[in-house]
């Protein structure tokens, strides 16, 4: 007995019930492939499902678009620096409750502020935007329109909607590597992390949080490779936003309420300054507007 080798211990050195007991487990093992593969897939549907109910949450609760903020901020102060704002709702501040309050006009007032240059805001950021999207962004930018200063925020819907992250950072790589060649300085919050959303139910929120975690980090080293400036925008904002979600987010629980845009500009301007400087502007004695 005790000279006997595990195969034949276990049955499995006879070749007829050697083969009927390889056949059963190349089945089992078939099958368990298959419901991993279903479980992957169902995730994928679930978590887009998911994401299609919080956008029309979103629209029920808060319109589909921010408030329009876009003129020229501090007029008096001269040559005005053409500010753009591309990308998804964060961008486009949806969840802001007037214009006043939005992410762009913060941006904006601080920079002139900064500057002692006037800004000239203009918001092409649409809500729900893919990265892919950013390319017809700039398309629809009028003829011989060129930003002094491009800030983008894209990644969310990316994650959302299970785009392949090398086809998210790649879209947005092209749009930096297009500004840059136009001579724009380009600044970019990297995407936000999904796994705070209070919204988004346990275990998406988790998965949510891993994926656009992962996406934030590739979009970091791509847009360092293309010239822009990125900016950690979800671990930067994450700690407040968890710490008091009923003040940071807005109705919907998923976009940023007036409050929330307020912090994510503060976590911005000091790379959208940086630029400014870098780029041969005059900077004056910067302080946050009263408000700010």
């Amino acid at each position: 007995m005790a000279g006997r080798t595990l195969l034949e211990r276990t049955g499995l050195g006879r070749s007829t019930d050697s083969a009927h007991l390889l056949r059963k487990v190349v089945v089992a093992s078939a099958v368990v492939a298959s419901s991993a593969a279903a479980t992957v897939a169902g995730v994928a549907l679930l978590f887009r499902a998911e994401g299609e109910m919080a956008r029309k949450a979103s629209g029920d609760v808060l319109g589909t678009a921010g408030p329009w903020a876009d003129r020229v901020y501090h007029p008096s102060y001269g040559q005005p620096i053409r500010l753009l704002l591309a990308g998804d709702s964060l961008a486009a501040s949806l969840g802001a409750a007037n214009a006043k309050t939005t992410f762009g006009a913060r941006v904006a007032r601080g920079l002139a502020k900064h500057s002692f240059h006037a800004v000239d805001l203009r918001t092409v950021a649409v809500v729900g935007s893919l990265s892919s999207e950013l390319e017809g962004q700039l398309d629809g930018l009028p003829d011989g329109y060129v930003p002094d200063i491009a800030v983008l925020v894209v990644g969310g819907n990316d994650v959302m909607q299970r785009v392949p992250p090398a086809e998210s950072v790649a879209a947005l790589k092209r749009a930096v590597e297009r500004l840059r060649a136009q001579g724009a300085e380009v600044v970019v919050g990297t995407c936000p992390d999904l796994g705070m959303l209070p919204a988004v139910p346990q275990p998406l929120r988790s998965m949510g949080g891993r994926a656009s975690r992962h996406l934030a980090a590739a979009q970091y080293k791509a847009v360092l490779a293309a010239g822009g400036r990125p900016v950690e925008l979800g671990q930067a904002v994450k700690p407040l936003f968890l710490a008091d979600p009923a003040d940071m987010f807005a109705a919907d629980h998923v976009h940023p309420s007036s409050l929330g845009y307020r912090r994510a500009a503060r976590v911005m301007l000091p790379a959208i300054l940086a630029a400014h400087d870098q780029a041969g502007g005059v900077a004056g004695p910067f302080s946050l507007p009263a408000g700010q």
